[in-house]
């Protein structure tokens, strides 16, 4: 059974002492991960360390980095490499997110570099892919979503890819409050399965776990994730107000 996933991406929000009274909060809530079920917390780097103590001991609860850079190391200021992540203990790495997509240019031979990064230091990827509203509008969002994925992960073995995780996140929902109906999320989203199915068969497709990014809710979790090709959600604003996000973590089948 593949597993089922809430993921919290808290961007560049929260203080450190904000971010550990969400935790606090969200954990004094009772929430049941079954055994195919996590909950994974995007933190900004200056808090990875001090959440994941926080958190330590929690079951199927882990922190992810919410990006990492192409290159092992060197003359890069500013930046943190996947060993770097690596070194104090960070399980999860979003990577491609719309938003790095957008604002730092950030192609499809950059990510597929930072995903193989990430596999050599032991890091999940959450791999981020999905369209505008221009590209939606047009109807091309499956070509242009299987062309992301092409570029950036058909050069990894059925090995890497077997139980990896992506999120796809249709931009034109995000932080618009617009959202893809749960047939339109299905619909894209068992697209995105066939794609890896036509390369790597069926076993490896089925493994793959498929995170919705747009606007997920407390008041929408549960239908969208009870989709057959819906294997959780990367949750942005959602993610920052405790029972919002317990409920989601609660939605997951």
């Amino acid at each position: 059974m593949r597993k089922q996933i809430a993921a919290a991406n808290w961007k560049m929000n929260l203080t450190l002492q904000q971010g550990e009274a969400l935790v606090d909060e969200l954990m004094a809530i009772p929430h049941n991960l079954a055994d195919n079920q996590e909950a994974v917390f995007g933190i900004p780097f200056p808090y990875l360390t001090t959440i994941q103590q926080k958190l330590k001991g929690k079951k199927n609860v882990h922190v992810a980095a919410q990006n990492c850079y192409n290159k092992k190391s060197g003359a890069f200021t500013g930046e943190v490499s996947a060993e770097m992540l690596q070194s104090i203990g960070v399980p999860y790495v979003i990577i491609g997110h719309s938003e790095r997509r957008e604002y730092f240019n950030e192609s499809n031979q950059m990510l597929a570099e930072k995903v193989d990064l990430c596999l050599e230091n032991k890091l999940k990827p959450v791999f981020c892919c999905g369209e505008a509203l221009s590209v939606r509008e047009a109807g091309t969002q499956n070509s242009f979503v299987e062309t992301q994925l092409k570029e950036s992960l058909f050069h990894l073995s059925e090995e890497q890819l077997t139980g990896f995780v992506i999120a796809y996140e249709p931009i034109w929902a995000i932080g618009t409050g617009k959202t893809a109906s749960s047939d339109q999320a299905q619909e894209i989203h068992a697209h995105i399965r066939s794609v890896f199915e036509a390369k790597y068969g069926e076993t490896v497709a089925n493994s793959i776990s498929i995170l919705y990014g747009g606007s997920v809710k407390a008041a929408n979790a549960k239908e969208i994730f009870g989709k057959p090709d819906v294997d959780g959600g990367l949750v942005g604003g959602a993610s920052l107000v405790a029972a919002e996000f317990a409920a989601i973590i609660n939605s997951l089948k």
